[in-house]
């Protein structure tokens, strides 16, 4: 959820094994270009955490941590212009090996400064 005016954008990620292998190679393709520090698109980006909170869940880690520890995962750095601003808020919705719906919610994933706001003195 980017600009309060704006809908929401809703991306539906499903996980069975002809596109996990899909999943799993785009991931570790943008992980490559994180290293090379080049920065990630909005898509990229979306992608990014939904495989962080997939393989949180799957070793168990409680929502709050996880929720907590996403901010840790991308800087306004790794990012290319605007996509902080474009996510301010993320939700997943998940079901994943037969176990009931989780919701997890990204409040600010990537903080957001008011660099462009502040004049120089």
């Amino acid at each position: 959820m980017g600009e309060p005016d704006i809908p929401p954008l809703t991306k539906i990620f499903q996980d069975d094994s002809k596109s996990e292998n899909v999943f799993l190679s785009s991931v570790q393709l943008i992980k490559d270009r994180l290293a090379k520090n080049l920065r990630i698109n909005l898509n990229e980006t979306l992608l990014v955490y939904c495989s962080y909170i997939v393989s949180e869940l799957r070793h168990g880690k409680p929502i709050d941590t996880i929720e907590n520890n996403a901010k840790k995962i991308l800087s306004a750095d790794n990012v290319m212009v605007s996509v902080p601003e474009s996510i301010r808020k993320l939700s997943f919705e998940v079901l994943l090996d037969d176990k009931p719906k989780t919701t997890i919610i990204l409040d600010e994933p990537i903080p957001t400064s008011d660099y462009m706001l502040v004049p120089k003195n």
